[in-house]
């Protein structure tokens, strides 16, 4: 089991059910891409396949990655290529246009090395376009549940899984890895929560819930909606989390 499936355990089907928003919001950064008939792209954290669907629909010939051996059946079944892999370590040299990424980049805490890959993968001048969690992104749910584990001797900040760069970090590794930046920001994006708060703790929140007890599990995640509600829940019970996105395109050196 490779590092990013230790931070989380994906089920297609919670998250078809609970995040489908992750590639319904999408379509931007897959703007950007602007993929070309013939181009072999490389789309590192496919999930389940529905934007590499989309992104093969423009002629491109693209192969998905994922960390996750559910996800990457689920993108298959789809009739997209896609490999099991981790993408601290993909082992792919000079074989792709552009590497596309949306969400996933988050996930992966070493990114000095993802991004070393990402540029082994590249043939020179191929571009890099991509959104991951920003500075601040989903920060009053982390609040929250660091402060619900606190109350039970756990330090939250230990077990948070996600790595959300500001522009300016991200831009100078960007640059350390032999890219020029095109474009970088980062974009406020209130994002509604289609199965509430407790849909959304349940499919991306298991790292930080798993140092509880089974028993108490439930009951951290009410008191976790209860602190959160005020903030983040409106009259009409409708949630939107807190999300914060960084967006970049960049080019590998020729």
């Amino acid at each position: 089991m490779d590092s990013e499936q230790q931070l989380n355990t994906w089920q297609p089907d919670i998250y078809d059910r609970n995040a489908r928003f992750v590639s319904d919001l999408g379509s931007p950064v897959l703007a950007m891409l602007q993929p070309s008939p013939g181009e072999r792209i490389l789309d590192l954290g496919c999930g389940d396949g529905v934007l590499t669907e989309k992104i093969a629909a423009s002629g491109a010939i693209v192969v998905g990655v994922d960390a996750s051996e559910a996800m990457v059946a689920a993108a298959r079944q789809r009739g997209i290529d896609a490999r099991l892999a981790n993408g601290h370590s993909m082992r792919f040299e000079r074989e792709f246009d552009a590497v596309f990424s949306n969400a996933a980049l988050h996930w992966m805490r070493e990114p000095d090395a993802v991004l070393a890959a990402v540029s082994r993968a590249l043939k020179p001048g191929g571009r890099f376009v991509a959104e991951l969690g920003g500075h601040g992104c989903v920060a009053a749910i982390i609040v929250a549940l660091e402060a619900v584990l606190a109350r039970r001797g756990i330090n939250g900040a230990a077990h948070i899984p996600w790595y959300f760069p500001t522009a300016a970090d991200y831009r100078a590794r960007l640059e350390r890895a032999g890219f020029t930046v095109d474009y970088i920001e980062l974009i406020p994006r209130p994002t509604p929560l289609p199965t509430g708060l407790e849909g959304w703790l349940d499919t991306f929140a298991e790292n930080l819930l798993k140092p509880l007890q089974p028993a108490d599990r439930k009951r951290a995640v009410a008191e976790a909606v209860e602190l959160l509600r005020p903030v983040l829940c409106d009259e009409r019970e409708r949630w939107t989390a807190d999300y914060i996105r960084l967006r970049f395109s960049a080019r590998l050196a020729s």
